[in-house]
């Protein structure tokens, strides 16, 4: 199976408060990506390839309301908190945070937990308390991984390491991996490998020699897990990605890095277009 995640991160901010929205209103956003997109995607066979969209919350009404009754189209909640509703327990003193149940009952069928951007803010705030325990923050996302899967959701599962942390990768890794995932029902989940230290202007992207090691490694240390490439799958690295046998897929943000750089729905179903056709879904 391969796995192709869309991470809409805050693509919705329009151009005139600093964002790269030039797509729709906020109030229409959403449901113009899932409606520019599901048609094009239908053409994939659902048995080899699936496809999650990861909205801020805000959005998740509208994609869901968007989708036909045969869309291909999953929709997805960028992150949950470590704790959930239950029955005669804690029934919604959630202000602020977004437990599992919500997700579910908003029509979500995925999360995406311990993006890097993710890990970066709860790092931030352990040190602010003056926790410098690595695998603290490995221990909250292991919370939020099993809120999910007790709630019925997929998850998507990021890991990664930073130029600090790249000479020791495997040990970062090997951490963020046992830690995060233990005591869980693994066959929910989907490891994507973020190399951070690669990530972003000016920096030179990880290549196909050191994605394959890591995707091996991970697949060992998980019993063969998917492993997706969350690196950024771009037009430009679509063949080089299919071409990597233990890679089974990636994440799709931004589609346009120049010029009016942002998030383009034509250009997504080309990026998907490029990886499948050569990996040969």
């Amino acid at each position: 199976m391969k796995h192709i995640y869309l991470n809409l991160k805050r693509f919705d901010v329009p151009v005139e408060f600093g964002g790269v929205n030039r797509l729709a209103p906020i109030p229409e956003w959403a449901a113009h990506i899932v409606t520019r997109t599901q048609e094009g995607l239908k053409q994939y066979d659902p048995a080899r390839v699936e496809f999650v969209q990861f909205f801020p919350e805000a959005h998740l009404l509208q994609a869901v309301a968007a989708r036909t009754d045969d869309s291909p189209v999953q929709i997805g909640s960028q992150g949950i908190y470590r704790d959930n509703t239950a029955p005669g327990g804690n029934f919604g003193a959630f202000t602020t945070n977004r437990p599992a149940s919500i997700v579910r009952a908003l029509g979500c069928e995925a999360v995406l937990i311990g993006h890097c951007e993710e890990r970066g803010d709860k790092k931030g705030i352990l040190a602010e308390a003056g926790v410098t325990d690595a695998a603290a923050v490995n221990r909250l996302l292991n919370k939020e991984v099993k809120c999910a899967v007790s709630a019925g959701l997929n998850v998507v599962y990021c890991i990664g390491e930073t130029q600090e942390e790249q000479p020791q990768w495997e040990a970062v890794l090997g951490e963020q991996l046992s830690v995060g995932l233990a005591d869980v029902d693994r066959s929910r989940v989907v490891i994507a490998y973020e190399p951070v230290w690669s990530i972003g202007p000016g920096k030179t992207p990880a290549d196909k020699d050191y994605i394959t090691k890591i995707a091996r490694f991970v697949k060992e240390q998980t019993g063969g897990m998917d492993v997706v490439y969350g690196g950024g799958l771009k037009a430009d690295n679509a063949a080089m990605l299919a071409s990597i046998a233990e890679i089974d897929g990636g994440l799709i943000a931004l589609t346009r890095f120049q010029g009016e750089i942002g998030f383009y729905p034509e250009e997504y179903l080309e990026i998907v277009r490029l990886y499948l056709e050569t990996s040969g879904k």
